[in-house]
C-alpha cells in the first residue's frame, strides 16, 4: 500500500503544476466551503483548508458548517465555530449561518448576522424540508433586508425545486440566491426559471464534467460562481473540472475571471449584480469513441468507491484497456492510464485497512485519481 500511496501523492502533485499552467491570471474565490465534522463521517479542518488556499491561490471563501453531530439546537455551536474560524482567518473566510427550519431559524439568523455572518446556508435534503416550505419566506425576506445572499443545496436527493425558488425570487426581488452544485437536481427548469435574472447565481461544485458542460450552455457567466464543496471537493480536480469544462463550452478568459473571482467578490462587497449576458456552449457533445468508453467505465467506478465496494466488475481494467486503443489524443490517454494504474493499486488495498481514518484517506485519494482521469477523458483536447 505504501508504494501505491506514494505514487498517488506524486501524481496529484504533478497535476498541481499542470493546473497552474491552465489557470487564468486572477485571484480565486471559493463560494462553497464547509468546516467541521459531518454526521456522514466527512471532516474538514481549518488547517487543511488554509493550506489548500495558500497552495492554490484561493484568497477568499464563503464558509459554513457541515451537518454536525452537535447541530442541535439551531446549529448554534457549529455556527459559533464558523464565526470563530472566520475571525481567525483575518478576512479569508466569509461566514454563513446554517439553519434548521425546525429550530428558531429567524432568531439564529439574526444572532449570527449581528455577530458578523454575511450569508445564509440552507440544506433541504440534510435538514428534511421542502423548498416550498412557508418558513423559508421570512428567511429570504430577512436576507433581502440585510443584503446577504442565501445559498441553497441544489444537488442530489431533491425533488424539482425550480418553480418554488422562482417564486421566492419574484416575491423578494432584492434577495440574492446561490443555487449550489450547478443546480443539477433540476438543472433545465432552474435555468429557465432563474437564467438571465441578475442576483440569481449557481455554483460549480459538481463532480460530473458532463453536468458542467450542460450547465454552462444554460447559465450566463455573470451568474456562475466557482466552488469546490470542500472537504467533499478536493484540489486540483475541483479547479480543473471547472476551468476545462468552461473552456470546452467556449467561455473566454474574461468569463473565467468573473467565475473564479469577480462574481463572488461583488456579492461579498454588497455591490449590485451584473446584467447577465447570453450563455455559452452547445446542446450537443462530441467525443471520440475511445474517450467515451473510458468515461463510461469511470462513471461506473465512482459510485462503487463512494459506497465502499470493490471493483468486482473490473471497470478500471476496462478503462485501462481502452487507453491502449488508437485515438486522436494519445498524450491524454497516457496520463489517464498513469492515473488509473495507480488508482487500481490503491483500490485493491482498501480491504486490508483496519483503521477507519486510513480507509477514508486511501479511498478519497483513489477517488481523486479516478476523478482526474474522468475530467481528462471528457475534456480531452482542451
Amino acid at each position: 500500500m505504501n508504494d501505491a500511496f506514494v505514487c498517488a501523492e506524486m501524481l496529484i502533485g504533478s497535476w498541481e503544476a499542470k493546473l497552474r499552467a491552465e489557470l487564468p491570471q486572477t485571484p480565486i474565490f471559493d463560494a462553497h466551503v464547509h468546516l467541521g465534522n459531518d454526521v456522514d463521517g466527512m471532516a474538514g479542518t481549518y488547517e487543511e483548508l488554509t493550506t489548500l488556499c495558500e497552495r492554490y491561490g484561493i484568497e477568499r471563501c464563503f464558509v459554513f458548517p457541515l451537518d454536525e453531530p452537535d447541530s442541535h439546537p439551531a446549529f448554534r455551536k457549529p455556527n459559533d465555530r464558523t464565526l470563530a474560524y472566520a475571525e481567525q482567518s483575518q478576512g479569508r473566510l466569509i461566514p454563513f449561518v446554517r439553519l434548521n427550519l425546525d429550530e428558531s431559524p429567524l432568531e439564529e439568523t439574526r444572532r449570527c448576522l449581528d455577530l458578523g455572518a454575511r450569508g445564509i446556508k440552507l440544506h433541504p435534503r440534510s435538514q428534511g424540508f421542502r423548498v416550498n416550505d412557508a418558513r423559508l419566506e421570512p428567511i429570504v425576506a430577512l436576507a433581502a433586508e440585510r443584503g446577504v445572499p442565501v445559498l441553497i443545496h441544489g444537488g442530489r436527493g431533491l425533488p424539482p425545486i425550480a418553480d418554488h425558488l422562482a417564486h421566492l425570487i419574484e416575491r423578494y426581488p432584492f434577495a440574492q440566491l446561490i443555487v449550489a452544485h450547478a443546480g443539477i437536481a433540476d438543472l433545465g427548469a432552474l435555468a429557465r426559471a432563474l437564467g438571465g435574472r441578475a442576483g440569481a447565481y449557481f455554483d460549480t461544485s459538481a463532480w460530473s464534467p458532463i453536468d458542467l458542460l450542460d450547465f454552462y450552455r444554460h447559465v450566463a457567466p455573470e451568474q456562475i460562481l466557482y466552488a469546490s464543496d470542500f472537504p467533499y471537493g478536493q484540489q486540483p480536480s475541483s479547479l480543473l473540472i471547472a476551468i476545462r469544462t468552461a473552456r470546452f463550452a467556449g467561455l473566454n478568459e474574461g468569463d473565467l475571471r468573473m467565475i473564479l473571482w469577480g462574481n463572488a467578490d461583488r456579492i461579498s462587497r454588497h455591490e449590485p449584480p451584473l446584467v447577465p449576458s447570453a450563455p455559452h456552449g452547445s446542446p450537443t457533445f462530441t467525443q471520440s469513441m475511445t474517450m467515451a468508453r473510458i468515461h463510461q467505465y469511470l462513471s461506473m467506478a465512482i459510485p462503487l468507491l463512494w459506497t465502499r465496494q470493490q471493483d468486482t466488475v473490473g471497470v478500471l481494467g476496462l478503462a485501462l484497456n481502452a487507453c491502449n486503443e488508437v485515438d486522436t489524443h494519445p498524450s491524454d490517454q497516457q496520463q489517464i492510464s498513469e492515473l488509473l494504474t495507480c488508482a487500481r493499486e490503491l483500490w485493491r488495498t482498501l480491504p486490508e485497512l483496519a483503521r477507519e481514518p486510513d480507509h477514508v484517506r486511501v479511498s478519497r485519494l483513489t477517488f481523486r485519481l479516478v476523478h482526474l482521469a474522468d475530467i481528462l477523458a471528457v475534456t480531452s483536447g482542451v
